[in-house]
């Protein structure tokens, strides 16, 4: 059986599971969001699932909603088998969700319950969890609570970044996808598993505000969030008089007055926290390049100690 599908997605993240469909069906075509400003130019620019999708010759739909009758009947001239969304971006109303045979299925980057929401990377490295996953969700009207088709778990390496753990959940999912469409066609899809909502945990949207660390905070939950917010926001601190932007450090053992320098050589700038100390090993000044603590201190060589 040749499935029909319509795929949904806009950032990085979804384009390996576009690959996945292409492999898997006949993508029929690629709902994603309106080229948006970007750059220094702030020119118009296609999301990176457009792009994906116009290198494998598949047509691109770009409504600015799909609440619209038009909308609605725009996908309902397809006849979709499937429509998967991964990463989309905008809200899919019932009837919408009503309109593929199969309905629709959504690739979402955490062990749902936990972590439902918009940035549950982000918060399973915040949190300190251990492990993390994908699981490939039958969608229902609200957000990420439908019941689960296919899961697979990962541990989250003890200095792995947002980054570095996005793209190998990205990879994962299309590998869950692809495992979920092989199944599918075959008609050996296991029975979905219902969520225990009693357990959900909602993941909050970054906040660039939340980027600004506390010193007086244990050492360990700020390594956790420099983490985190690698690529995006970056956490930044006062440091000696100086706004520093902080994009690698890790949690060690030390004392002192909340924010101050216990310790600055070429193996870190070690700063006292609630407990313990926080080294950091790459850090940014206003208008500069990341650099190592070492060349940091080659600029400011009085914090050598």
């Amino acid at each position: 059986m040749t499935l029909k599908l319509v795929f949904a997605g806009t950032p990085e993240f979804a384009v390996p599971s576009l690959r996945a469909a292409l492999a898997g069906g006949d993508v029929l075509a690629v709902l994603t969001q309106p080229d948006r400003p970007a750059g220094r130019g702030r020119q118009p620019t296609p999301s990176p699932v457009k792009q994906a999708a116009i290198e494998a010759n598949v047509p691109v739909l770009q409504p600015e909603t799909l609440r619209t009758p038009e909308a609605r009947a725009m996908l309902a001239e397809l006849k979709p088998d499937l429509l998967i969304v991964v990463a989309y971006g905008l809200i899919l109303p019932q009837a919408v969700l009503d309109i593929p045979r199969y309905g629709a299925w959504n690739v979402h980057a955490s062990l749902l319950p936990r972590w439902r929401g918009a940035a549950p990377i982000q918060r399973a490295i915040e949190a300190g969890d251990g492990k993390t996953g994908v699981c490939l969700m039958q969608m229902r009207k609200g957000l990420d609570t439908g019941p689960v088709l296919l899961r697979r778990e990962t541990p989250i390496g003890a200095d792995e970044t947002a980054g570095q753990l996005h793209d190998r959940l990205s990879e994962l999912g299309a590998d869950v996808l692809a495992e979920g469409l092989a199944l599918l066609r075959e008609n050996r899809l296991p029975p979905a598993e219902e969520q225990d909502d009693a357990l959900a945990v909602y993941a909050h949207k970054l906040d660039k505000a939340e980027a600004r660390l506390d010193w007086n905070q244990p050492a360990i939950e700020l390594a956790r969030r420099v983490r985190a917010f690698s690529p995006w926001p970056v956490a930044e601190a006062e440091l000696s008089g100086e706004r520093l932007r902080i994009h690698a450090a890790h949690a060690i053992e030390g004392n002192g007055t909340p924010g101050t320098i216990i310790a600055a050589s070429k193996h870190g700038i070690d700063v006292a926290c609630l407990e313990g100390a926080l080294r950091l090993t790459q850090v940014q000044r206003d208008g500069g390049k990341v650099v190592d603590a070492a060349a940091y201190l080659n600029a400011r060589p009085a914090l050598r100690r």
